[in-house]
Parts: C-alpha cells; sequence; structure tokens
C-alpha cells in the first residue's frame, strides 16, 4: 500500500525525502501535496521532478486544510527550525504523522506545544536523528550496551566543524538564534541524541560557557580584516575562501540565488559582516539521571571536520575518532558546504585522512580496534539506512535507532538548558525548564 504523504519546506534539506520518494522507496510512498513559502523554489523543485506529475500546492498556514483535503498520512517537514512546532502540531491535529528534522523545535513553548499535540491525538512524531544509523555510532552502541566497559561514569565529546561546513551556519538564516536557537539547538542536537541513546539516559543538568569569538563584525575588526564583501554570490576582489557563491552550485543557485526577488532571502551572506546573534564556540557539562556526566565542545571554525568521543567506565574504556575532511582549501572557489567531505591539503603539506577508528580497553589488559562496517553516503552512511526505516519500515533493531518526538524533546532540552545558562551563567535543571511532562524525570544532581 502506497503512503501519502505532503512536505513542507522545499529547501536544500529537503532534496533527501524528494530523492526518496522519487527514487528508490517509489513503490511506497507517493508525494501529494507540498509548500513553502517561496513559490520559486516550488518552480525549481517541480521542474526538476523530470516531466512527473507534481505535488498540489498549498500555503504552509493551510497545512491542516490540505492534510484532509489531500488525505494525506504523513507530513514531512523541513522548514525553518523556529516553525517546527507550530506545522507538527498541525498536521497531528489533523489527521496525519508527522516526520520532523532535527531540531524538533528551539524553544520550552515549541515543547509544550508539540508534546501536547501528541498526547491529544495518540498520532506518531518521527525524528531524523541520521547519525544514529551510521555504523560507526551504532558500533559505540553496541559496545556500550554489551557492557564491555561496565556501566558509564563519564563522556567525552568533541566536534569540530571546518571552515566550509561550520562558516556556512554563519551565512543563512541559521546566525539569528530566534530562528535556529543557535548551534547548541540546531547543530548540537545530533550530538546531544548520540549520548542520550548512547546511555540510555536522560539528561539532569547543564552548565554552559561559550561565545561569538571568530565569526561577526567585531572579531572581523579586531583581527583587522580590512573590509569585506556584503556575500558572496558578488563579482568582488574582496571574495576570499569564506565567500560561498551560490552560482556555482547548480541546486544552490537554483532554490536560492535564482529566487531571492521572491522573499529577500539571502543565502551567501557574509559571515564576518553585523547583526550574527549565535555562538561559535561552546563547551557543557552535563550531568545524567543515572549519574554519569558529560563533557563536550563544540567549534565552529577548526582547519578540520570530525569527532572524538571518549566513553569511560568502571571496567574501561572506548573512544571513537572521526575525520570527516581532514582540510579546507586555503584558496580558490568558494567551497560548497554540502559537498562530501574528503582529506586533502596543499601542495606539500601532510594529509590528514578521512576516516574511523574505534578503540576499546579494558582494565588491565591491551586495547583492541573494533570493526566497523563501511558505510556509503551522508552523515557517515546513516541517510540511506534511515530513509529505507522511514519509508519501508524498521522491522527488528535491537539498537533502537528510531526517535521519536520525547527522544527530540531530551535532545533540545539539553540546548535549551545550555542556552539559559548561557544567559545566566549558572548550571541549570532540565526540571527547571517549562517543558510541561515531555520529559521523563530524572535524578537532579547534587
Amino acid at each position: 500500500m502506497t503512503t501519502r504523504y505532503a512536505l513542507v519546506g522545499a529547501g536544500h534539506r529537503a532534496r533527501m525525502y524528494l530523492d526518496a520518494i522519487a527514487g528508490p522507496h517509489a513503490d511506497v510512498a507517493e508525494l501529494v501535496a507540498w509548500a513553502d513559502p517561496n513559490p520559486g523554489r516550488l518552480d525549481w523543485s517541480e521542474a526538476a521532478l523530470g516531466g512527473r506529475r507534481p505535488p498540489a500546492r498549498f500555503a504552509p498556514e493551510a497545512l491542516a486544510d490540505a492534510v484532509r483535503r489531500h488525505r494525506i498520512d504523513r507530513v514531512i517537514v523541513t522548514a525553518p527550525d523556529h516553525a517546527h512546532a507550530g506545522l507538527v502540531a498541525a498536521a497531528l491535529d489533523a489527521g496525519a504523522d508527522a516526520i520532523v528534522e532535527k531540531p524538533l523545535t528551539t524553544s520550552e513553548a515549541g515543547v509544550r506545544e508539540i508534546a501536547d499535540a501528541a498526547e491529544r491525538t495518540g498520532r506518531d512524531v518521527v525524528v531524523t536523528f541520521n547519525y544514529r544509523y551510521s555504523p560507526r555510532n551504532s558500533a559505540l552502541k553496541r559496545v556500550i550496551a554489551s557492557g564491555e566497559i561496565g556501566e558509564v561514569t563519564s563522556v567525552h565529546f568533541e566536534w569540530v566543524l571546518d571552515t566550509a561546513h561550520g562558516a556556512d551556519y554563519f551565512r543563512r538564516w541559521h546566525r539569528e538564534k530566534q530562528n535556529s536557537g543557535g548551534l547548541l539547538i540546531h547543530k548540537s542536537s545530533h550530538h546531544f541524541d548520540l549520548v542520550n541513546w548512547w546511555l540510555g539516559d536522560t539528561p539532569a543538568r547543564v552548565f554552559a560557557s561559550g561565545g561569538l569569538r571568530f565569526y561577526g563584525a567585531d572579531n572581523a575588526r579586531r583581527r583587522g580584516l580590512g573590509a569585506r564583501p556584503e556575500r558572496g554570490s558578488v563579482d568582488s576582489p574582496l571574495r576570499d575562501a569564506f565567500s560561498l557563491d551560490l552560482r556555482e552550485d547548480p541546486q544552490l543557485r537554483g532554490l536560492y540565488y535564482e529566487q531571492e526577488h521572491h522573499d529577500g532571502y539571502l543565502r551567501d551572506r557574509d559571515v564576518f559582516d553585523e547583526g550574527i546573534t549565535i555562538e561559535d564556540n561552546l563547551a557543557l557539562i552535563v550531568d545524567y539521571g543515572r549519574g554519569a556526566s558529560m563533557s563536550y565542545s563544540l567549534n565552529a571554525h577548526a582547519p578540520w571536520e570530525g569527532y572524538t568521543v571518549a566513553v569511560n567506565g568502571t571496567a574501561g574504556r572506548a573512544e571513537l575518532s572521526v575525520v570527516e575532511r581532514g582540510a579546507v582549501a586555503a584558496r580558490g572557489p568558494a567551497v560548497d558546504p554540502s559537498a562530501k567531505p574528503e582529506a586533502r591539503a596543499d601542495a606539500g603539506g601532510a594529509v590528514r585522512p578521512a576516516g574511523t577508528r574505534l578503540v576499546v580497553q579494558r582494565h588491565f589488559e591491551e586495547a583492541w580496534l573494533v570493526p566497523i562496517p563501511t558505510g556509503s553516503g551522508a552523515h557517515g552512511g546513516g541517510d540511506a539506512v534511515m530513509l529505507r526505516e522511514l519509508f519501508v519500515g524498521a522491522g527488528d533493531d535491537p539498537l533502537g535507532r528510531a526517535a521519536g518526538w520525547r527522544d527530540g524533546v531530551r535532545s533540545v532540552a539539553v540546548g535549551l538548558a545550555g542556552n539559559r545558562s548561557l544567559e545566566t551563567g549558572r548550571a541549570v535543571a532540565v526540571a527547571d525548564l517549562d517543558l510541561g511532562t515531555a520529559v521523563p524525570s530524572a535524578r537532579r544532581a547534587g
């Protein structure tokens, strides 16, 4: 039987779902209707269908009516983060299930709105935490669940975004915290979900430190960078490796550059200009309900991209090291942030090879490498596996990788508490956030 889908938000992130529905899962999924506030993006996406019958169009604010009128079974939400809560709630109340991109939402009010709608309607909400499906992250989950390292006592988690990918958050709508919740919500929700899932635990208290220390106009002036181009898609001698020219990528050009006249949205603003309200360096201490703690850091201007996780337990330690991209070209055309990361270096330089390494060592024993199956595609090979589960079904999954709305809440709860901690300079208990009954009670760390 074919499931009837609607999609809200036809930007770059929607392509993953549109390609899956039109391609490998066309036998079980049909895109019946779609919406985007920019009609030009729908025009471009419709042309990309290659002659297939286009979905019906509707206004995003008319989602509930579209669900009923087109007999929609599931709504895919790929709109900007701050719009997630209202769209998810509207879909559920109209009688459809929801698939929503991370983060689930950006605010405490958004959490309550989704939780109330889910509990009121009994409908399903799936949060697409694709990093759970990456073979390397699944391998670490198996190690922890097996008891090889005993009961987990602490986690160290460092994530570095390079000056191609990390910089991109400071060009687009994510740069304003009112839209994205900052990187603690938009980006780090992936990472907090991984730790919650690895440990099978709930965050209880968060202390955060951080700031905007690299990007932004003040930092540019302090470092004497001089005049900057207003945006990347201009013919200016001021363009440099931090400039993204949308005209050089067919998809970015079609979805954004050629549609600016509809709404004025600029996807390629300079990362060193005024008005950026999110942080680019962040550090957290998180206490969990059963007693473990995590030290976490995020850097959005590193020369390479990847992450390191060390999990300490009562019987040993597991260390996962991942290099997704070894270097970013110092000169030349702007780098497409959606391109597949690859290791590279300037002529004559040493290459930091892309790759993954999972090491386990028990007390009083030698260390050993855990074999990790090779994944293909984005997010460490997680996307294809997750999409199959979304559209075809999960089957038996002892790792429990499918994430519901409560998992989404537990993830954004760390970011929400972290943002409040940044504002107050104090540790914040998750129980003191105004999330209603959305987060199961966790022992408050003393």
